[in-house]
This record gives C-alpha cells, structure tokens and sequence, in this order.
C-alpha cells in the first residue's frame, strides 16, 4: 500500500538523498547512522535530516556547527529555544519540589490550572493536564461522551490531531489513520475541510460559496443527530485560514444538533496567530479546548484541556490518569513560558511581524509562476508551491527543491500538504532576522525555473 504523506516532506525521496551525501563530517554521518540503527523507524521521522547540538533562541545547530534558523520547532519554540527565565524556573522547581504523585497537589499545578482558565474566554475554567497533545485531544472526546450521552464525533480530512488510536480517529490523514492503525474508533464521521484555494466543494472562493463547508457539517450533524462533538484546527497548521464566518456558523450548528465544539489549539495557540487563541480570531468560543507545544516551553512535554466549567461531568470515571499528571516541574514551566508571553508582548508581537512577513510575501509572489498562494496568521504562515497557476497542480518536487535550498542557506521549515512552505519562526524573533529568513525563501523560490 502507497500512502502520499503530507505532514511533512519525505524523508525517502531522491532530493533527501542527495542532501543527505552533502554532510562531509564524520560526526554528523556517523551520529545520523547511530540513529537509525538504535531507532524503531517511521515515517516522516527516520532517517533524519540532520543533527543538533545545540539550541537557543531561533537557532539550531548541528555537530559540524552549521547554523539554522529554525522556522519549525514542531511548533513548541514560540519563546525560542532556551529561554534563559524559563531555564532558570525549571532549576528552581528541581530544588523545590520535582515530582508530585498523582493523588497529591501541588502549588505550581494549581497555579497553572488557575491561570490557564484566566486565558481562556468565557467559562473555559476547569482544566486536566497530560503529556502530550494526542492525549489531551483524547481526554476532550471522553469529556464530550460524558457530557452528552453519545459517542460519535465530525471532523475534518486532512486534519491532525494526534497519533494516538482515538486522535487518529478523528484525525483525517492516511499517514496516521491507514494500514496498521485500523480498525479506528466507530462513528467517527469526516467532513472534507474548508480549503479555499483548493476547495473540495469546487467552489471559486467564500463570496460565492454559501460557506458549503460550514453547511456540510450542520448536514452531517442533522442527518447523525446523534453527534458527541466537533472536534477541528481553528486554523489548519496546513496553514489554511478559515472563510470569514466559518466558525459562527459551525458553532450555531453545534448548537442547534446538542454537539460540543472542541478547539484543538496545540499548534497555534498561546499567541502564534496574532491572538492568545486561533479561534478569537473568528468570534467564537469553543466548549473545549486542548494546547500543548509550546505550553511546555521548548523543553518540557506537556498539554492541557481546558473545559467549560458545567463540563466537569467525569468525577466518576478515569479520563486521564496520568503519572505526570500534576508534576510540578512541567507545570512550573508551563506557567513560566505564559508569563514569559504576557510580560514580553509577544502575541502582539506575532500579529505585528506576522502582518509584515504575509505582506511582504504577498507583494512578492507575482514575480514566480510557481507561487500559488500565500496565507496565514500572525506567525505560521505559508507559500503553496505549484508547477502551473492556472491550472494549481501542486509542485511537489519543486517544493522540495527549494526546501534543500533554503536549509542549505541556513533556514529550516517543514513542508505540508505536499507543496506548502510552512513557515513557524518563534514569537521572539528579531525584524532583522525574519527579513533574512524571507530573503532565502524568495531567493529559493526564484531559482526554480520551467
């Protein structure tokens, strides 16, 4: 069975090859073999592309001390990487107190289960930590299944929410959800995604489309109606903006059906797209929502769900139970990373320079017949590459191409959908350097030809 995997480009392909020859050192050729001996392979993981030894602020390095700017990070470095406030709170909380058993409480994890309720909109105030965003999506169904008295869920293809068996099943990628991850969870029902550059309902764009997008989940879950949840990306880390109304009209529909609405926030929130939450941008607010990422700063795993408060409907039942579930030391440097965020300006700061980067991108993409679209929000924006605008098939291999130009330049990123170039710098990044970044994507870009 051939899957095409579109959560990052290929690490099998002739063009990885052939970076890969490029590294002359022994140390990284030889740590890159270790890897891949030591390591379970999968995809979009092994082999690896490179090595690092070291990490701090926008900046990778690998054993040959070659330097990147990394506008990836897996999306956890919204403070760059080694903040020294943070290191120095996560030292403290090792003095203080470094484990916590999951019967016991503690300050710090009660301090950060306060503050993420004071974040979050409206009556999102009753909180559950775990480790990592694929549990934290799957707390949120379990939440919905109790709340509501069913278990069925609409989702989104193309979407991620995690590789765990129950986020693969609502997620809607074949790389996670194909194969041996069968049989998946009953009654997870997919909807295909609002995309308007590429819209599945074969619409020319939102001004004339209806939102048949939106329509099609209210369809759904009338023709269910008997739906848990809705569980969706505010904006798909594809990166793919919303048509304006998109989500008022799913919330109303929820509402109408009795469906819960789940925001999973673990790549955009804490203030990557220009606002605290992807979904203020849209005016609504959700009934859960699940972050992780960046929570733990760049260092440490952790994610939490955040739930309205008449939520909390599970004291009789096991919906996370997890060993980490209240350790201080993560939960000191979640709370460390968010007031790192608040005291540094730093979402005003993504809608600032993530405006500059998608304008300056804009102005230029008419100089290359291979740019098909840009979009985006505050700082995860992206350039769809293609081999035809007319027609927008998808560059695939053009897109990889420029990828090892840029990388050879000293810039790392991630490819999605194919052919996107998903830019994700750290909210602290410097004008100067972002402009730097920009340069080696255009000039990259450009040095593609017919």
């Amino acid at each position: 069975m051939k899957i095409t995997h579109t959560e990052g480009e290929s690490n099998t392909s002739a063009a990885r090859r052939a970076w890969a020859a490029k590294h002359p050192d022994t140390a990284t050729r030889d740590l890159l073999k270790r890897d891949a001996d030591a390591f379970l392979h999968q995809s979009l993981s092994s082999p690896c592309v490179s090595t690092i030894a070291k990490a701090e602020g926008i900046w990778i390095e690998d054993t040959a001390g070659r330097r990147y700017m990394d506008f990836h990070g897996n999306s956890v470095h919204h403070i760059g990487y080694a903040h020294p406030r943070l290191i120095a709170a996560i030292k403290d909380q090792l003095d203080q107190l470094s484990f916590a058993p999951r019967r016991f409480t503690n300050e710090p994890a009660v301090d950060l289960a306060e503050k993420l309720g004071q974040i979050a909109p409206g009556d999102l105030n009753k909180v559950l930590f775990t480790t990592g965003g694929s549990d934290a999506n799957e707390v949120a169904l379990k939440i919905a299944r109790a709340a509501t008295g069913r278990f069925k869920t609409v989702s989104f293809w193309d979407a991620f929410h995690g590789a765990g068996m129950g986020a693969a099943s609502v997620g809607g990628e074949a790389t996670f959800r194909s194969h041996i991850a069968g049989p998946l969870m009953a009654g997870t029902e997919h909807v295909a995604p609002f995309a308007c550059y590429r819209c599945p309902y074969n619409h020319a764009g939102p001004e004339t489309c209806g939102l048949a997008c939106a329509g099609m989940v209210d369809y759904v879950l009338g023709r269910e109606g008997d739906v848990a949840a809705v569980i969706a990306e505010p904006m798909r880390a594809v990166p793919t903006v919303p048509p304006p109304g998109f989500w008022k009209s799913v919330r109303e529909a929820c509402n109408r059906h009795g469906a819960l609405l789940i925001m999973d926030e673990i790549p955009t929130g804490l203030g990557k797209t220009g606002r605290m939450f992807a979904f203020e941008h849209d005016e609504v607010i959700p009934d859960i929502v699940t972050m992780g990422k960046a929570l733990g700063g760049g260092i440490l795993p952790i994610a939490a769900v955040v739930a309205r408060h008449d939520l909390d409907v599970c004291g009789d039942f096991a919906i996370g139970h997890y060993t980490h579930e209240k350790n201080p030391v993560t939960a000191r440097a979640a709370l460390t990373t968010i007031q790192i965020i608040e005291d540094e300006g730093l979402v005003e700061r993504s809608a600032e320079l993530g405006a500059y980067a998608l304008n300056r991108l804009r102005e230029f993409a008419p100089k290359s017949p291979f740019v098909g679209d840009v979009r985006g929000r505050g700082l995860m924006f992206g350039v769809e590459i293609v081999d035809d605008r007319k027609t927008r098939a998808e560059g695939r291999d053009r897109a990889e191409r420029i990828y090892y130009r840029c990388l050879e330049a000293g810039l790392s990123f991630k490819i999605s959908a194919g052919c996107v170039l998903t830019l994700s710098p750290p909210l602290t990044i410097a004008r100067q350097d972002l402009d730097r970044a920009l340069d080696i994507v255009e000039t990259a870009i450009l040095a593609e030809v017919a």
